[in-house]
């Protein structure tokens, strides 16, 4: 199994998107990113523990590699308005990628350029790319939000 962290906005939607896919092991959503120790809800929405919203996923590369991931992360977010997804605004709605090794920084590096030169927006991707720290798993209401609703997607 392997890891893969994202950062795409709330991460209700952003969970069931991956949660969804064919090889994806688990989802769990949390934060990362920030200089607060075991940061709450509450503390990441003020805006000040630097945390963005991000959703873990274990995966199983033989069945959905980390390019698949990357093709979904960028297809189901507007990686062009920094510190914003929709009406949700702060840092904590950033759109990043977390890498949890070398191989992984290379891939999302080339696809980030890949993406930028494809002329899909009218704007610069404002993507960060940058390395995996602690994750601090989000409250358990967080956990599979739009599943335990029976939705399958946010107001995005």
């Amino acid at each position: 199994m392997a890891l893969a962290t994202f950062g795409a906005g709330c991460f209700w939607g952003v969970e069931e998107t991956f949660r969804q896919v064919p090889g994806v092991i688990n989802t769990t959503v949390g934060y990362m990113g920030g200089t607060l120790e075991n940061p709450t809800y509450e503390d990441v929405c003020t805006d000040r523990t630097g945390h963005a919203e991000v959703v873990q996923i274990e995966y199983n590369p033989e069945q959905v590699s980390y390019l698949d991931l990357l093709d979904i992360f960028w297809n189901n977010h507007n990686p062009t308005t920094l510190n914003r997804q929709g009406p949700d605004v702060g840092t904590q709605y950033r759109s990043v990628i977390f890498y949890h090794n070398e191989e992984q920084k290379k891939l999302a590096e080339a696809s980030k350029e890949k993406m930028d030169k494809s002329g899909r927006w009218k704007n610069p991707i404002v993507t960060e790319i940058t390395p995996a720290s602690t994750f601090w798993r989000a409250e358990e209401y967080h956990q599979r939000y739009l599943q335990k609703r029976g939705l399958d997607s946010c107001h995005i």
